[in-house]
């Protein structure tokens, strides 16, 4: 029986109504009033209006809306800083609006961290003070929370500043001493609110690549809100895009982008540069491959003449891959048996891994070699072809298609034109 793992957040039919007789207000949206009608009526703001999602452990969860859209009143629901009208909050399958005070505040220290688009620091306290005092309000003794203060200090790259006073420090340092003040309580959950919408946009790139890296380390469920739709297909596993307080399509960049729900996403996306938001995983195709232990030059030509490629990879017993081997090279060393096939194999060759923008492998394509796609474990899982970048990048759906370098070779093997040269690895 396949056990199905109970979603790190769960928020089913959420309502928010700001003004008298919220019920009322709800009942009249269940039955198809407008959020507009309703305030020209009644005075009611309605800000969250029947949201449903779930965030699996780990996960980035962006939600990107404009202002007004209701994105900043849903996050502080899932953390009650405001009270939902209606609904349910799970974390961990428990319903946090069910909570006593005394519950939510164990659940709030022990489990969820947020991080304020204004940093929200203490200016009497020093920075390590700042980011020790989430620690403090846990009872934490003071060599404790100081160790583990500097240790999520030198992380985000703030260790020399540990007694600055936080007025002292630009925005982008700033914004650091926020993000430490969360990671340093080891939080499941991390709540993040426009975080580096007051940032210039180099420090908001800065930024992203750090959250990433950190998200790399610990591994929390991240909710994410933006009103900056690259800065949501740079970080989100998967997007949200609200409006008028609802979701308009939740899905994964891919899917935003490539497949946009109705005209209001597709004028979001019509601009979006997809070479560097779409990720190499969602080009890629299953790669020709065998382990070098168990490869012969005469096993590796029947394996091309079967597969018709002509071109494959050579892994270890790891699945990681370690070469390059063309027709054109089997035939230029005359298929000796004797020197194996290891003298015959490209050490470099192109590399890049599956999470990276597809961008990455734009300078790869001139030599013709296909690129080799990884894991974060560094083992083989795909390869990477110029048609199937070239169609993505154009907006038509991505397929299969023959190269020169997977194109069927001929009977006659001399007539093959293999693309010839190689090019550093690059190992992203």
């Amino acid at each position: 029986m396949t056990v199905v793992p109970v979603p790190k957040i769960e928020v089913n039919r959420l309502f928010k109504v700001f003004g008298a007789g919220e019920e009322a207000t709800i009942m009249q949206l269940r039955a198809g009033a407008s959020k507009d009608d309703i305030q020209r009526r009644t005075g009611n703001i309605v800000a969250v209006n029947d949201v449903s999602f779930s965030v699996a452990e780990g996960e980035i969860f962006a939600v990107m809306g404009l202002s007004g859209s209701g994105k900043s009143t849903l996050i502080r629901c899932i953390n009650r800083l405001i009270e939902p009208s209606f609904g349910n909050v799970l974390i961990d399958g428990e319903d946090i609006l069910c909570a006593s005070a005394e519950r939510l505040r164990r659940i709030r220290l022990e489990k969820i961290a947020m991080v304020f688009q204004h940093f929200a620091l203490f200016p009497h306290m020093s920075v390590l003070e700042n980011v020790a005092f989430g620690l403090k309000t846990r009872g934490v003794k003071a060599d404790v929370r100081r160790r583990r203060a500097l240790e999520v200090m030198d992380i985000v790259g703030l260790r020399q500043w540990a007694d600055a006073a936080p007025d002292s420090l630009s925005g982008g340092m700033r914004q650091r001493v926020g993000l430490a003040r969360a990671l340093a309580v080891n939080p499941e959950v991390l709540l993040m609110d426009e975080p580096f919408s007051a940032l210039d946009p180099l420090i908001r790139r800065d930024m992203h690549r750090e959250l990433l890296q950190i998200q790399q380390q610990f591994r929390m469920t991240i909710i994410f809100i933006t009103h900056d739709l690259h800065e949501a297909l740079t970080l989100g596993d998967r997007i949200a895009i609200m409006r008028n307080g609802t979701f308009v399509q939740v899905g994964t960049r891919e899917e935003i982008v490539n497949v946009p729900a109705d005209d209001y996403v597709a004028a979001f996306t019509k601009d979006v540069d997809r070479g560097r938001v779409l990720r190499v995983a969602s080009v890629m195709s299953e790669a020709d491959s065998l382990i070098i232990d168990e490869t012969s030059p005469a096993h590796a030509e029947a394996y091309m003449r079967q597969h018709e490629c002509t071109a494959l990879f050579i892994v270890d017993e790891t699945g990681r891959p370690i070469g390059l081997l063309t027709h054109r090279d089997l035939l230029r060393a005359g298929k000796d048996e004797r020197s194996g096939i290891r003298p015959l194999l490209r050490e470099q060759f192109p590399i890049v891994s599956d999470s990276s923008p597809i961008a990455d492998t734009f300078g790869f394509f001139s030599d013709g070699l296909p690129i080799a796609v990884i894991d974060r474990n560094h083992r083989l899982c795909g390869k990477v072809s110029p048609t199937d970048v070239l169609a993505t990048l154009s907006g038509r759906k991505s397929g299969r298609q023959d190269t020169e370098l997977n194109r069927a070779p001929r009977s006659d093997s001399r007539a093959i034109a293999e693309a010839g040269g190689s090019m550093p690895a690059s190992r992203s």
